[in-house]
């Protein structure tokens, strides 16, 4: 049986889910004004780097989205020249995506760009906080990832 929330747990998570939602909403502002890639074309081009070449099925279970969607963020990404499609060479019914180079480096320029804007912020906090930042990252990750 789990433990049961207390009233400090539904403070500590409505303080949290507010801090980690603004800390989002100010990264994103700070992507390329010139790209015009919505966050989920954006998160496919990352799950590709990531994962590797998959196929259009397996690209939309990791983003979370059916395969009509899918399809339609990869037809755009296809256009702007990020991902290409070829034939899966165990099954021909099949379509494997990948990112280009130019993908790679928009990926890179990204976060070259709001790495930048964090450890610009990061420079105002003290040694201790830092620490307890550094510490908290693994745990962030983990809540995600649940």
């Amino acid at each position: 049986m789990p433990p049961t929330q207390t009233n400090a747990d539904l403070a500590v998570a409505g303080e949290l889910r507010l801090a980690v939602m603004r800390l989002a909403r100010r990264l994103r502002r700070e992507r390329s004004s010139g790209d015009d890639l919505s966050l989920t074309q954006l998160g496919t081009l990352s799950t590709l780097e990531l994962h590797g070449q998959l196929t259009l099925k397996e690209l939309a279970a990791h983003e979370r989205v059916q395969p009509p969607s899918m399809t339609k963020t990869v037809a755009h990404l296809e256009e702007k020249g990020l991902v290409t499609r070829t034939a899966d060479p165990t099954d021909g019914r099949q379509v494997l995506i990948a990112l280009t180079q130019a993908a790679t480096l928009l990926l890179k320029e990204d976060r070259k760009r709001r790495d930048a804007w964090l450890a610009q912020r990061l420079r105002h906090l003290s040694s201790d906080e830092i620490d307890i930042l550094r510490a908290a990252a693994p745990i962030l990750e983990r809540l995600r990832q649940q």
